[in-house]
């Protein structure tokens, strides 16, 4: 090869590195070493690990140089060529070298052959390959828990395929999306970084629509109180799609944390529900009294009284009859996740059902005659008597439960008898 040969062939592999560099954001540092790294490989194989080199690049223009420096010894005492050279071999290179002195001669790439140049470039791309990965890693591991916005590329029946803005490939797992989310290739979709780890030596990016990290971050950005760090977040407990419950607290007297969150008219919580596909998001001032804190929780029941269990974490909330199910709310998600929230198993009870009908009689007494299954339905909105379902009305019940109208007429019936008799 000729020295403008040799330029070209230079000038390719550090355009290759540099489009690289320009849409991965490799650092010039980097570009460097790895080039360097690329050239010291192919002088090692020709000229042994312990051979002396100089290497300068310039990546500007595409110029590679490269110096092979040996000791220079007295004639006849050359142990090893690649390490010494003699003083009249030196001297063809520059008549002045004397013995002690290092003889410093350039090496070509057209020294090395056609094999060894193909070497170099796979080298190189894979080098490349190994930093994208490597860079892709680092990048999003420092970004678990903010919020992205990327473009659906492809759907499949598990996950689906999303790009960011560079084209990097990231993934969110059909159990990190909203049980009412569908998508199709084109979409664009907002999520939050939930976890990244390395599956066969490939960076893995998890999104998650689910988490509650992800409410959060849509909190922050529609609540400047918030970012500023004058509201916080204490928890957040979520059935994705269905409910969430979110405790807030104010470092200023004057803000109220919960009416800054809703905004007016619900103006800052509508666009956060709509993200989240008309999720029903509960705002509760949290506070350190336990017993105000889980009767927040399970707003908009009004709970009669209250026993806290310390030792057990367990709380016992008496309320009336027709505050049960309100209490309980839909698909008793309203019990469940103030239960979460504070930290309780939340247990309800009608006020004084032992004495509102002595000849009432428990559900459970009809296990013979009614499947366990359809008296946990009612059980769910705090029906757990006889008499409590028959004073409910079947409109009602066809309502609240998931129960057909022909059940629930069959099991009146079956509840009447029992009266009757």
């Amino acid at each position: 090869m000729s020295k403008a040969k040799t330029k070209e062939l230079g000038m390719s592999l550090i355009d290759s590195f540099s489009e690289f560099k320009e849409f991965k954001n490799i650092d010039r540092a980097t570009m460097m070493r790895v080039l360097e790294d690329v050239f010291r490989s192919i002088l090692r194989k020709k000229y042994g690990l312990e051979a002396n080199f100089d290497i300068i690049i310039n990546i500007e223009t595409g110029d590679i140089e490269m110096y092979h420096n040996r000791l220079i010894v007295e004639e006849g005492e050359v142990e090893d060529p690649y390490l010494q050279i003699s003083l009249s071999d030196a001297q063809q290179f520059e008549p002045d070298y004397a013995v002690g002195e290092d003889c410093i001669q350039q090496v070509f790439l057209d020294d090395f052959g056609r094999r060894s140049i193909l070497n170099a470039r796979q080298t190189l791309m894979s080098r490349i390959i190994e930093l994208e990965k490597d860079e892709l890693f680092r990048k999003y591991k420092d970004k678990r828990g903010e919020i992205m916005t990327g473009e659906v590329y492809n759907v499949w029946k598990r996950e689906i395929m999303v790009l960011d803005d560079e084209g990097n490939e990231l993934i969110l797992p059909k159990e990190h999306m909203i049980p009412r989310d569908i998508y199709k290739k084109g979409d664009t979709l907002r999520a939050v970084i939930h976890d990244v780890n390395m599956d066969k030596g490939a960076p893995r990016i998890i999104l998650s629509r689910t988490s509650p990290e992800f409410l959060e971050r849509l909190f922050e950005l529609e609540v400047p109180e918030i970012l500023d760090g004058l509201i916080t977040i204490k928890k957040i407990v979520r059935e994705p799609g269905e409910r969430a419950k979110v405790a807030v607290e104010s470092y200023d007297d004057r803000i109220d944390p919960v009416g800054a969150c809703v905004g007016v008219k619900g103006a800052r919580i509508h666009g956060i529900v709509r993200e989240l596909r008309n999720e029903n998001i509960d705002v509760i001032n949290y506070t350190t009294n336990l017993s105000l804190f889980i009767q927040r929780a399970l707003q908009p029941a009004k709970i009669s009284r209250m026993e806290l269990d310390d030792t057990n974490k367990k709380a016992d909330v008496f309320l009336e009859a027709d505050q049960v199910s309100l209490a309980i709310g839909k698909g008793g998600h309203n019990i469940k996740l103030a239960g979460k929230l504070a930290g309780y198993q939340i247990e309800v009870y009608r006020v004084n059902i032992e004495t509102q009908d002595e000849d009432d009689v428990e559900l459970d007494e009809f296990l013979d005659e009614i499947d366990q299954w359809i008296i946990d339905e009612f059980k769910k909105i705090g029906l757990d008597s006889a008499r409590a379902v028959l004073r409910t009305s079947s409109e009602d019940l066809i309502r609240r439960t998931e129960l057909e109208e022909e059940t629930i007429q069959h099991v009146k019936r079956i509840l009447q008898i029992e009266f009757e008799d």
